[in-house]
């Protein structure tokens, strides 16, 4: 990556900065990135992930106990130094980047004694007597959703690492691994600890794809291997990749049905340009789904006798995608405005992580799923009268558990980038 995106990328943040000093009334804006946390009762601390708007600053993870002064002259970076020899004491990083900060290491608060009297703190660790100002970091939580030319290629570079490690995985599923060493083996082909991965990876085999968040990982290996769900990302200095394939072993029906879902997914994530209501993208996914689970013979209603009675609804339980960036749900996806005002989710779709309309050169994830879920099939087959699904169709697919596809995409005007798709062409 080269130093001109960071440069531009610190233009871009310090112009953002000094608007919010200037609608805050303020001289300096603090950001925390925070100080280890303990297990309830214990000396034991859980990873440290810095808070993400000290993040944004830097091209290297920040360290616990550091902090971003940004006031009207060059940003200055607080960098802790202490004498502890029970943890490794992190260098200051190399690098070009060090030209465009005011670099202080510092043992003690001391510091803060060179702070203007109008300032403001955001983040988890309180300075000067200030705690965190809920209404300035909503300010600046807004237009994070937009992402600069360094910030998509540090996403780039996070979905180049998860597309190997998803290649590894499928590997390692169809040589007959358990869950637990295909989690090992995309570890070890991202080259990542697993408290270093964005979220904890969802490794599911067979019907353990009908739980959606599901994170044990299972060391016996299933007699009848059917389906393999891998959800999983990676990170490059703070940014994730959120990915995630769904791999059938036998010819049969269930596998056309992993081809149609793939399609339906890539069908959606072209259609998702600037200007578009992410709500109405949902919704066009659902008749998506309406439309395979006629296809498939699932459901023998139309497609709108299906959208009526909610059927879809029962197979395709989440919300289509959500914000990608320092936070794999990165922030103000409902925002509509830097004042805080939001878009709730509507009531038929409550799980929607996302309701802004698209703007050019937001990253987000674009995830349709079609799940057999025990529980949400016994609910259909109770409530919903005349549902008009075949119950024996859908016990055989109940083994198999569900699909996922999603990929990680750039809005655009006339078209979206799709980075997931870059990165596995890439690692061919």
């Amino acid at each position: 990556m080269t130093n001109t995106l960071y440069t531009q990328h610190l233009t871009t943040l310090l112009q953002r900065y000094h608007s919010a000093l200037n609608q805050f009334e303020l001289d300096a804006i603090i950001v925390a990135a925070g100080a280890p946390s303990y297990y309830f009762d214990d000396d034991n601390s859980h990873p440290f992930k810095p808070y993400a708007n000290a993040q944004q600053w830097l091209p290297f993870d920040l360290p616990a106990n550091s902090f971003i002064v940004i006031k009207r002259d060059k940003p200055e970076l607080i960098w802790p130094v202490s004498e502890d020899f029970w943890h490794l004491n992190p260098a200051i990083p190399e690098g070009e980047w060090q030209q465009h900060w005011q670099i202080t290491p510092t043992r003690d608060d001391s510091w803060c004694q060179a702070l203007p009297t109008r300032q403001a703190i955001i983040g988890p660790v309180s300075v000067a007597g200030l705690s965190h100002h809920e209404a300035l970091a909503t300010w600046l939580n807004f237009d994070r959703a937009i992402k600069t030319p360094y910030e998509i290629t540090c996403i780039k570079q996070a979905s180049v690492k998860a597309a190997k490690g998803h290649n590894a995985a499928k590997q390692a599923f169809l040589a007959g691994a358990s869950e637990l060493e295909i989690h090992l083996a995309y570890l070890q082909a991202t080259q990542q600890d697993a408290t270093h991965t964005p979220y904890p990876n969802i490794v599911a085999l067979n019907e353990h794809a009908a739980v959606l968040h599901y994170e044990q990982k299972q060391t016996e290996r299933p007699i009848r291997p059917l389906t393999l769900l891998v959800d999983a990302g990676a990170t490059h200095n703070g940014y994730a990749s959120d990915i995630t394939r769904t791999t059938a072993t036998l010819n049969d029906d269930f596998y056309a049905l992993v081809e149609d879902m793939e399609e339906l997914q890539h069908t959606i994530a072209q259609r998702a340009v600037a200007g578009t209501d992410f709500i109405e993208l949902h919704q066009q996914t659902l008749h998506g789904i309406a439309h395979l689970l006629l296809r498939h013979r699932i459901c023998s209603l139309s497609m709108e006798e299906q959208l009526e009675k909610r059927v879809p609804h029962h197979f395709f339980p989440h919300g289509l995608g959500h914000l990608l960036g320092l936070q794999v749900h990165d922030v103000a996806g409902k925002q509509t405005t830097a004042l805080g005002t939001t878009h709730p989710a509507p009531e038929e779709h409550p799980f929607l992580r996302m309701t802004r309309t698209l703007d050019e050169h937001m990253v987000l994830t674009i995830e349709p799923g079609l799940y057999f879920i025990p529980t949400l099939m016994d609910r259909m087959k109770a409530k919903v009268r005349g549902h008009g699904c075949d119950v024996r169709k859908i016990n055989e697919f109940m083994p198999y558990g569900g699909i996922r596809v999603e990929d990680n995409i750039v809005v655009g005007v006339e078209g979206v980038r799709n980075l997931t798709e870059e990165a596995f062409r890439e690692i061919q």
